[in-house]
């Protein structure tokens, strides 16, 4: 489904890329996190070509308090080193609130 970001340096890597990518921070011990595996993939047929990212926040905590995420899961896009969105946990609960999300960023 994602690919893990392990460290610092290759999350910085991923967000400087000229291209848009998306970033879940998320935790092992995160039920909503949980959740929303469940629905994701169905979420991502609509967004193949896009590349999606994921980042323990539990791992990474600087990152997190970098970018402002208090909750989890939350879905960041970025492009050159610029983040432009930001779906915070209690928007990202249904499918069609990450696929509406995910569209703003990807949908031309």
């Amino acid at each position: 489904m994602a690919n893990m970001i392990k460290t610092e340096k290759e999350f910085r890597e991923i967000i400087c890329s000229g291209e848009t990518v998306t970033v879940k921070f998320f935790a092992g011990w995160c039920p909503d996190c949980k959740r929303m595996d469940m629905f994701m993939p169905s979420v991502l047929e609509e967004f193949q070509e896009f590349p999606l990212y994921e980042l323990n926040k539990d791992e990474l905590p600087d990152l997190a308090a970098e970018y402002n995420v208090m909750g989890i899961p939350s879905l960041l896009v970025f492009k050159n080193n610029e983040k432009l969105g930001h779906l915070h946990s209690a928007n990202a609960k249904t499918p069609e609130q990450v696929s509406e999300y995910l569209g703003e960023y990807y949908r031309k």
